[in-house]
């Protein structure tokens, strides 16, 4: 399949969520169709894991976004299953606290970013910060702010957001970056489920449904923000359809390996010399017990 056709270009002023088919499933007809590709993906991601946490090199930082009910709960789930959980991690950020909003607006993001070795998803991110905080004014206050700060703020939090993504990069992240693209229709059929399956209540909450009456301007802030920081070595993958969730896994499973398997991994190994030396004292250890 070809993922190319959901990365946005950079810079792109033009790019729209609102042209974007959520329901588009490309030539597979159902879940049944790919099925074994999905399992085949999870084994090589498995490998792939594998000599990334024993090389210790490369982070991979998997950025998730999307309206409530998108599916980003079900995808973190579905990329992590198997892999070394010493190698992995998720974070799901919520409102910030009383404390984090006395500080700078990347730092809760920046202490959780992987370490070499390490795949990190994060649930949520600092997409946040030009996202929400863009619709909702009010947030924005909570952050206490000088005017003289607030001045041109969405444009300098998109340099800022660059910046910060490149200085990942520069030190050994790949960063990738998925909007799950939801319809409004199939969000209000998540949304009942969650009220009509019991194991599912503990989901639900008013304020998904409160925001749903901002839709438009979601749609807005973030077709802006994604076409304003997706780059060649940061890109995005914009408007992943995610009304079919096993489709949305299938995108973002294979541009995490294709973006893998561009990494130079190898497993560390001793050269020839090393390798005899600590033969021979292995051996002579061995007998000594």
């Amino acid at each position: 399949m070809d993922t190319k056709r959901f990365l946005v270009r950079c810079g792109d002023e033009n790019f729209d969520l609102r042209k974007l088919d959520p329901d588009f499933t490309d030539r597979f007809k159902s879940k049944e169709d790919v099925v074994q590709k999905l399992e085949e993906n999870l084994v090589e991601l498995r490998r792939l894991q594998d000599i990334l946490f024993a090389q210790g090199q490369y982070g991979l930082l998997i950025i998730l976004q999307g309206m409530d009910t998108s599916g980003k709960d079900s995808l973190s789930k579905y990329l992590m299953h198997g892999l070394n959980p010493a190698g992995c991690r998720v974070h799901s950020f919520k409102a910030p606290c009383v404390e984090e909003l006395k500080q700078d607006f990347l730092r809760r993001y920046a202490v959780r970013v992987p370490a070499r070795g390490e795949i990190v998803i994060f649930n949520r991110s600092h997409y946040e910060e030009v996202g929400v905080v863009r619709v909702h004014h009010e947030l924005l206050a909570k952050q206490n702010l000088s005017l003289a700060l607030r001045d041109r703020i969405w444009v300098n939090r998109f340099r800022q957001i660059l910046d910060f993504e490149r200085y990942l990069t520069e030190n050994g992240v790949v960063v990738l970056k998925f909007f799950l693209h939801i319809s409004k229709e199939e969000q209000e059929k998540r949304l009942l489920e969650r009220i009509e399956d019991n194991t599912k209540n503990w989901k639900f909450s008013m304020r998904d449904v409160y925001e749903r009456g901002f839709w438009e301007d979601y749609m807005l802030v973030y077709s802006q923000a994604i076409g304003a920081t997706s780059t060649k070595s940061c890109p995005w993958y914009g408007g992943v359809p995610t009304n079919h969730k096993w489709f949305a896994k299938l995108v973002v499973g294979e541009v995490v390996i294709d973006h893998l398997q561009r990494l130079p991994l190898k497993y560390p190994h001793l050269d020839k010399k090393e390798h005899t030396e600590a033969l021979t004292a292995l051996k002579k250890s061995l007998k000594k017990v």
